[in-house]
């Protein structure tokens, strides 16, 4: 297997489908497809499930896309200290984010960035926290900005402040809660509520401890699918405060949760005994400032 066959074998994965990869690739479809046999036949395994019109990878598919992101970061990375050492501070630096923590941090902190050192570019990943890591496992990515909590004997990294979490519902008169911007976390109690997988377990003892135990009509980690959903009348999201920020909606509205307070952390990490390169180290130098 040589590199040429790994490209077109990550082309079809990141398009969905081998049209959009050989137009990418600029190669006929048809021989894009015998290469793919091809590879299938010397690996001796099955790549893909055929029969949908959008690619779907079999266990061994998932397997090699691991595989081939692990050796795309090796060679990014040495490509990046290679340039480095030949022309000074440059190359692109790979960040991977969930979505709240990216959009509220990095466009301040990358213009920043891009002021003091021009010739740097961003290349930047978007996923929930466990998607990050493994991203940051991979080296497909150098940085990671995930929410607490993490596996911190794995990684390095630099925590922010906490962060208020808040519940976001309908703006319909119907609301939970005596106080126009606050809400018990008692008075969540019976109350339809979607909860991010990562703050699930904490969530339920938060609960418990309060005196209930939480209705959950749904767990998912992406915030956007969360809010789409209390808009459609679902339920009420358990956010951070950040997200009314980022997504203002005049149907929707947010209380912090109090009697206790709970709290985020967005984390900024990186892997252990890892040789960053000089672009991201001063990436992180920038935000340990902050």
């Amino acid at each position: 297997m040589d590199i040429r066959e790994m490209k077109y074998f990550y082309a079809i994965v990141e398009e969905g489908n081998i049209s959009n990869a050989a137009k990418r690739l600029n190669i006929a479809q048809p021989a894009l497809s015998r290469q793919m046999k091809q590879l299938e036949a010397a690996l001796g395994v099955q790549l893909f499930e055929r029969g949908s019109r959008k690619i779907k990878l079999t266990d061994a598919g998932h397997l090699l896309r691991e595989r081939v992101e692990q050796i795309w970061g090796l060679v990014d990375g040495t490509m990046k200290e290679m340039s480095e050492l030949n022309s000074g501070l440059g190359g692109t630096i790979s960040i991977g984010t969930v979505t709240t923590s990216g959009a509220a941090l990095l466009p301040n902190l990358i213009s920043q960035f891009h002021n003091l050192y021009p010739n740097v570019t961003f290349q930047i990943w978007e996923g929930d926290g466990y998607r990050v890591l493994e991203l940051l496992d991979n080296r497909v990515i150098e940085i990671g900005i995930i929410r607490a909590p993490f596996a911190s004997d794995l990684y390095e990294s630099i925590t922010l402040p906490d962060e208020p979490l808040v519940i976001a519902m309908q703006n319909n008169g119907c609301n939970c809660g005596e106080h126009h911007d606050t809400v018990r976390l008692i008075e969540l109690a019976g109350q339809p509520l979607i909860v991010p997988l990562r703050w699930k377990t904490m969530f339920g003892e938060w609960c418990e401890k309060a005196g209930f135990t939480p209705k959950i009509v749904c767990v998912s980690d992406s915030i956007v699918l969360n809010m789409l959903w209390t808009k459609a009348g679902i339920g009420m999201s358990l956010v951070p405060k950040s997200t009314g920020a980022l997504i203002s909606d005049s149907s929707l509205q947010y209380k912090t949760i109090i009697d206790p307070v709970v709290s985020t952390q967005t984390a900024i990490v990186w892997l252990r005994n890892r040789n960053l390169s000089a672009s991201s180290k001063h990436f992180l130098d920038l935000l340990k400032g902050r």
